[in-house]
């Protein structure tokens, strides 16, 4: 079990090293600063050696001159340590702060790069923790951790090789005891730890509740879930508590660790007063003695918690490398237009299937074949779970398809880079989703550079600039969270106006009024109308009502295309999927 188990820490250290390419703009500095913990414990082992000194000449009636020689150098001794500790702290922590600051930076880079493929199977939490908690853990690990161990390795080495040198006899005497104690404190010192990881995992667990339940507190209410929710962190932080009151167990262990160390410097003592007896040894050497052995036991004692720590921060790192593991979509930050990539509006769907990475069983899309002219207003109906959605989620590559090939201008649409497909093309969701700041950022966000004068004619376009001057801020009022201070009409005019500030070749519209009191509807949808003229839209709604106009409706039932044609021709159709749904609205 301890060889799987140092296999796995010795698998995970080459795990952890790979993080170390952070660190190599650095890595000059940080050598000086192991320089100076070197020379830093260098000092603390000198420490001992002079009061030992002091001691013995004390006994030898030597003068005082001598004493105050050795206490000068005694001094001197404490200062350069100090000196050189606190600078090899501050070294220490500048290149810390600066490696997780690039470690941040290349992680998230990374996350937002992920394809959607990926954060469907995750949850928002998780990958939170994954760039807060986890390199968090690193924050104390990445140059700390293995500066302690180094320093105690050279504290341990150095002051038994200074032991050796003054009493061999004394130094394998005090091998046979002091360690054991300290060994003793190593291994309780990791259960204690051992339980503490659990407790923090299920602390975690617990956290995760707490954010969702306060995230979705509406429907928490709306459900009447309190007492569910309750019962739920109840259970939850009462495991962190029995995982604490285990790990008590070996807490309460430290005072019998406490009385070993006392009987173990007890019996180093017996015997030295024994060599001092027989004058094998003299005091002042058994005073440096007795100090060097609490040296090495707190050392070996502390050992412990840079194995721990190692431990958590191998854990951290491999989490962190497997998300840096996972392929990223190729995005070009400083993408310019291709004549190649202009899309016309043109779009082809020929034989089309797909099925979610993560229920590859079902099959979503089936055989979906379907062209598109430049220009043309396409709706997509149908009931609930049809596809419409997935659908669109195809045509902006969040997903590729299981089969078939979808096509823009003629040309496979991998052919595109997937930055050059989606500058061309904008969405207007039905749940609409605002920054939490200012309304300019939230318009401007459909071109991030935009001029003042570029967003307030978005806004006027959008029928949104007469809600917008009515603020007292304009357009520097803050939206809230997700929008909150918005009404849903305001919100949906401002998503308009962010997609007619892009300026987008094609126009995806999904159940975009779906949502809205008639007079917002009717604002919306003059918006909408302005905002489809002159380039391909492709509108989802449930309202049918709202794409009669539409030049062609696409109707999927069941993932497949069962109808297609103009409102005319698909209320021709006897028994037709459309026709029915039509009565359906027209009944209600």
């Amino acid at each position: 079990m301890v060889a799987e188990e140092n296999k796995k820490v010795t698998s995970g250290l080459k795990e952890l090293f790979k993080l170390y390419r952070f660190l190599k703009p650095y890595r000059w500095i940080f050598a000086l600063g192991l320089t100076f913990l070197l020379i830093s414990s260098g000092a603390s082992l000198l420490f001992p050696k002079y009061l030992g000194n002091m001691v013995d000449i004390a006994n030898r009636e030597e003068g005082l001159r001598e004493i105050s020689h050795t206490g000068l150098i005694l001094l001197a001794v404490v200062i350069t340590q100090a000196i050189f500790s606190y600078l090899r702290t501050r070294i220490f922590v500048f290149v810390t702060e600066r490696t997780l600051a690039s470690i941040r930076q290349h992680v998230y880079n990374h996350l937002i790069r992920l394809p959607m493929s990926f954060f469907s199977e995750r949850r928002v939490g998780e990958l939170n923790s994954r760039i807060s908690s986890d390199i968090s853990i690193l924050q104390h690990s990445v140059t700390e951790t293995f500066a302690d161990l180094l320093s105690q390795l050279l504290i341990i080495t150095g002051g038994v090789t200074l032991m050796m040198i003054t009493s061999f006899k004394l130094t394998f005497f005090m091998l046979a005891v002091v360690p054991a104690m300290a060994l003793f404190a190593f291994f309780s010192g990791r259960a204690i730890r051992r339980y503490s990881k659990k407790a923090q995992t299920h602390v975690a667990e617990s956290n995760t509740i707490v954010e969702e339940t306060l995230q979705g507190i509406q429907n928490v209410k709306a459900f009447t879930n309190e007492f569910f929710e309750i019962s739920r962190y109840r259970d939850k932080t009462d495991e962190v508590a029995r995982a604490g009151i285990k790990g008590g167990k070996y807490q309460a262990a430290v005072s019998f660790i406490i009385l070993g160390f006392f009987v173990a410097m007890g019996l180093v003592i017996w015997r030295g007063a024994i060599l001092i007896a027989k004058g094998e040894m003299e005091a002042g050497q058994l005073f440096s003695f007795v100090i060097y052995s609490g040296f090495i036991a707190g050392n070996i004692a502390g050992m412990a918690g840079v194995y721990t720590r190692l431990q958590r921060t191998i854990g951290a790192a491999e989490k962190l490398l497997l998300l840096l593991d996972e392929p990223a979509e190729e995005i070009d930050e400083e993408y310019m237009p291709d004549p190649e990539h202009i899309l016309s509006g043109q779009i082809t769907f020929e034989n089309v299937d797909f099925s979610y990475p993560s229920r590859k069983e079902i099959e979503v899309l089936r055989d979906i074949s379907f062209s598109i002219e430049p220009g043309q207003n396409i709706a997509l109906v149908g009931p609930s779970g049809a596809g419409k959605s997935t659908l669109v989620s195809l045509l902006l590559r969040f997903y590729e398809p299981t089969n078939g090939t979808i096509y823009f201008n003629g040309r496979d649409s991998q052919s595109f880079p997937v930055t050059a497909l989606r500058k061309q093309m904008a969405i207007v969701m039905q749940d609409v989703f605002l920054f939490g700041g200012t309304i300019r950022e939230n318009i401007a966000y459909g071109k991030i550079h935009a001029e003042e004068l570029e967003i307030k004619d978005a806004a006027v376009q959008a029928n949104a600039w007469d809600f917008i001057r009515s603020f007292p801020r304009g357009l520097d009022t803050i939206v809230g969270e997700r929008g909150v201070q918005l009404s849903g009409g305001q919100r949906q005019r401002i998503a308009i106006a962010r997609a007619v500030l892009k300026n987008p070749k094609i126009l995806i519209l999904d159940e975009a009024t779906s949502s809205l009191d008639s007079e917002s509807e009717r604002l919306v949808q003059e918006a909408l109308e302005k905002l489809m003229m002159d380039r391909t839209s492709l509108v989802i709604a449930h309202r049918l009502a709202t794409v009669r106009k539409a030049d062609q409706i696409i109707v999927l039932d069941e993932g497949a295309v069962v109808e297609q044609g103009t409102h005319n021709e698909l209320l021709s159709y006897e028994n037709g999927l459309y026709k029915t749904l039509t009565e359906l609205q027209f009944v209600k």
